[in-house]
């Protein structure tokens, strides 16, 4: 095992060469707004339009916690929308909205899309922004989904 390599940089903007995957972590209520999907629909608009598309028709499509979508961007480059929060955090909320559970279930069909693509992965800390995750929690998912099938995996800490 490789392990999970760490940089600064945008996550958006993966680096490296081959197939690509860019993976975070979207809420079950469809909202598409905040966070790093603003750095995503900076630079496409398919993962917004087909993630909404998703989750618009979602009493047919699997759309829900532990759902991964996968959004081609370029020839080389795709994005994967995984459902890994349960609703958003608000004024009035109590608790976080990250489900570790629905993440290591989204990461099981990412990795799988991985080896299908001969894809590496990139991603933000997910689940660890808004959706107020710990990383000690998630890191370990990301270990055993994805590194342990021999996927290079990528992680982006934004900023200085």
């Amino acid at each position: 095992m490789t392990g999970i390599m760490y940089v600064r940089g945008d996550a958006s903007a993966p680096q490296g060469k081959g197939v690509k995957i860019i993976a975070h972590v979207c809420n079950d209520l469809g909202g598409w707004g905040k966070g790093f999907v603003l750095a995503l629909s900076r630079r496409w608009p398919e993962p917004e339009a087909a993630f909404r598309r998703w989750h618009r028709e979602r009493a047919r499509n699997g759309f829900g916690l532990g759902a991964a979508q996968f959004v081609q961007v370029g020839p080389y480059l795709w994005v994967a929308n995984m459902v890994g929060q349960r609703g958003i955090r608000t004024g009035r909320s109590t608790g976080v909205p990250v489900r570790y559970e629905a993440i290591d279930t989204a990461l099981g069909a990412l990795a799988d899309k991985a080896v299908e693509l001969g894809a590496s992965v990139h991603m933000p800390r997910i689940g660890c922004g808004l959706a107020g995750g710990k990383w000690s929690r998630v890191e370990p998912l990301i270990e055993e989904r994805l590194v342990a099938r021999g996927i290079p995996v990528t992680v982006y800490d934004y900023g200085d």
